[in-house]
């Protein structure tokens, strides 16, 4: 039997943000790889082994799909969102970069899942309509000194900026010391957006000025949305008003 590795993104929670092609996968496979969380949201079916592992063992999952790949397994591993995006396709690739030579003749694919920035974006209007960044807060694997430098010439820039990670209980204050520098740069009318457990039944959508936003307001299942000086509200009836950057950086604010 010819082995084959495919690194899944399962999107943001909800099942119908699966893609087709991802579900394919799923069903051909007989192992699951990822962390434990993201295994169990994958339906168990005859013939399908499941791998769970603890957090922060990237590279540990990345090693067993591939050694089950070279043995000749269809294996999956599972990442929330999209699995290029601050998750398992890079650590994948690195195993391989590091590994056993035979590991870069497998058959590797990455499929594309839907990321919680597209998808928190998509349930308040269109923020990213204009450039924008993704910043990982978590310094576990870079200094927070290189995490500073790049918020403040994002925000210089005046990039939209999209955060992932941006606070839990082993990082409880580097949120807010993102914040006060972001502040620096930024109006404190610049649009924030709080988006946590986008498309699962605990979805909660928050719009504050940047100002008035409160760090403890996010965890790990949110992803906070930073207009530019462009971005704009659309006010509405309901109190929940559309966000949209503007195309053109020419039009004026």
């Amino acid at each position: 039997m010819t082995g084959w590795l495919a690194i899944a993104g399962l999107g943001p929670g909800a099942a119908q943000l699966v893609t087709p092609e991802v579900t394919a996968a799923l069903a051909e496979a007989t192992d699951l790889v990822g962390y434990g969380p993201y295994v169990a949201r994958v339906s168990e079916r005859a013939g399908l082994t499941r791998h769970g592992s603890d957090n922060r063992e990237e590279l540990d999952r990345a090693g067993l799909a591939l050694r089950l790949a070279a043995e000749g397994k269809r294996v999956v591993v599972v990442s929330s969102g999209d699995p290029g995006v601050f998750a398992m396709a890079a650590a994948v690739f690195e195993a391989v970069d590091a590994g056993e030579p035979s590991w870069r003749d497998l058959d590797i694919r990455v499929l594309p899942g839907i990321s919680a920035m597209f998808a928190a974006a998509a349930r308040v209007g269109a923020p990213l309509g204009h450039d924008f960044c993704a910043i990982n807060l978590s310094d576990n694997l870079k200094p927070w000194e290189l995490v500073e430098r790049r918020l403040r010439l994002a925000a210089q820039a005046d990039f939209v900026i999209a955060l992932y990670n941006p606070l839990s209980s082993a990082r409880p204050w580097q949120f807010g010391r993102a914040l006060e520098l972001l502040r620096e740069e930024l109006p404190g009318t610049v649009p924030l957006v709080f988006a946590s457990a986008i498309s699962s039944t605990r979805e909660a959508i928050e719009t504050v000025a940047l100002r008035d936003a409160v760090a403890s307001r996010a965890d790990m299942r949110t992803v906070v949305l930073i207009g530019s000086s462009r971005t704009r509200l659309i006010i509405r009836a309901d109190g929940n008003p559309f966000v949209y950057t503007p195309r053109s950086a020419g039009v004026s604010p």
